[in-house]
């Protein structure tokens, strides 16, 4: 079987399990496809090679005795390098990180193994996961393979990248300011981000995280179909009690009334036509196939995402700037001297206000949700940005923050969204981003289903450069 590397995960499932073909002909053909593209991609920082192959011989030989080895049956997926699996460096993009061994698997890469997934590779981010574009000194830049030119988006864009090109069906990203949904969006790709709660996390190698990446950061999936974003959230979001902030909760929930709002500029942000229109035609796709739907003013978003930096700056400046420091990487200080400029420093009292209105924001979304149980919104209010954007200047970094104001509300309101792939701008990727309430992702998920199955699908590509 020719080209297994453009197969879907649920596919690749499917034909290991029944024999069709080997986990390990599989592995070997992503293996491949790898040291075809990454070169010119930069996607995959940290290989196994040698791992991977003993993981599908081992998943071949639970087949053969007639044992399941988990709904992600033989299927290649990558981990970002921002969490932990044993034996490789935790190093978030850091040079100061570049030892930091892990001596455990962290829960997400636990739960994809116990589901059957190879891991065939550790995917590059930003330094600190701190941007929308993927570079550090320590691994390079990662390339879009649609276009070298545009970001492949950050803080997952290795993630994104490597779905994109085929070196993967599913790959790992996190997501506490756009980092799953953007990249998705910018490289055709879908990218879910999970209720707060949903997805266990831990990285023993770096100790607890402090109080806004504990109720903001969450992990999920991207890939190239709906199918394969609902099997490998699944697998992740499996039990794990080593994240006290899990919930496990079942994945169906009750039966739900088929109502959509959509918001085209929520809180006045700047959107492009392009995206304007693909919500209106995603709007317009639900519409035919039975949702009701309604353009609304949504609850507030400016109000969330200034809940989001104050949270997140607050542990940043406590946590981080000496490590910023230390890193010496001149990006990522740039972009924390800018982020400390757009949000000032708050005392004890500060902190607890935004708590407070935090509350105050997700009881008020949670009743808007009740009513619509989709909403339809931009992921980014304008096309994927030319390659390093927000460092040209202070003037361009503003811009692009302005661009990002959905992604940056949504976790402080700890609710899911899908980024949903619905086409092209000439050969620039769109997409549009469907939020819903807490631990409704089947919601999400059968809108985006209806959206993908009448418009594009996202496919692989090869990088043309």
């Amino acid at each position: 079987m020719s080209e297994l590397w453009r197969l879907p995960g649920y596919e690749i499932s499917e034909l290991v399990r029944s024999k069709q073909i080997s986990a390990v002909e599989v592995t070997k053909a992503h293996l491949d496809r790898l040291k075809e593209v990454n070169p010119k991609l930069n996607a995959v920082v940290q290989e196994m090679p040698d791992e991977a192959i003993e993981d599908a011989k081992e998943i071949d030989r639970k087949i053969e005795i007639g044992k399941d080895p988990g709904i992600l049956c033989g299927v290649p997926l990558t981990i970002k390098v921002l969490a932990d699996q044993k034996g490789f460096a935790t190093t978030n993009g850091l040079k100061i990180q570049k030892d930091l061994i892990a001596t455990t698997d962290s829960p997400i890469v636990s739960n994809v193994k116990k589901a059957g997934a190879v891991v065939i590779g550790r995917t590059n981010t930003p330094a600190f996961s701190l941007r929308w574009f993927t570079n550090n000194d320590l691994h390079g830049q990662t390339l879009n393979p649609h276009d070298k030119n545009i970001t492949p988006g950050g803080s997952s864009g290795g993630a994104s990248s490597a779905v994109a090109s085929g070196i993967c069906p599913i790959a790992h990203g996190t997501d506490i300011g756009g980092a799953i949904r953007y990249p998705a969006s910018a490289c055709g790709l879908h990218g879910l981000r999970p209720t707060f709660g949903r997805i266990p996390a831990f990285n023993a190698s770096g100790g607890e995280r402090h109080i806004g990446g504990q109720i903001m950061a969450v992990g999920g999936p991207i890939s190239r179909t709906m199918k394969d974003i609902q099997v490998s959230f699944e697998a992740m979001a499996a039990s794990d009690n080593r994240d006290p902030w899990y919930v496990p909760v079942p994945f169906a929930g009750p039966k739900f009334d088929k109502r959509v709002a959509f918001s085209t500029n929520p809180d006045g942000m700047p959107v492009c036509d392009e995206v304007v229109k693909a919500i209106k035609d995603s709007a317009k796709i639900l519409s035919n196939n039975g949702w009701q739907v309604e353009e609304v003013e949504c609850p507030p978003m400016q109000d969330a995402a200034d809940v989001n930096a104050k949270l997140w700056m607050a542990e940043t400046r406590y946590a981080a700037k000496g490590m910023i420091e230390k890193e010496d990487e001149s990006d990522s200080k740039f972009v924390f001297e800018q982020m400390t400029k757009m949000s000032p420093e708050i005392d004890k009292g500060g902190l607890l206000d935004a708590l407070q209105a935090r509350a105050s924001l997700v009881r008020e979304w949670q009743l808007f949700l009740t009513k619509y149980p989709v909403l339809i919104t931009p992921v980014s209010g304008q096309l994927p940005f030319p390659q390093q954007l927000d460092v040209k200047s202070e003037n361009d970094f503003e811009n692009v923050m302005k661009a990002q104001l959905t992604q940056l509300a949504v976790p402080a309101l700890g609710l899911p969204a899908l980024s949903v792939f619905t086409g092209f701008s000439g050969t620039t990727p769109l997409g549009v981003q469907l939020i819903g309430a807490r631990f409704r992702e089947d919601i999400l998920i059968a809108a985006g289903t209806d959206i993908e199955k009448s418009g594009q699908s996202p496919l692989c590509v090869d990088p043309s450069w």
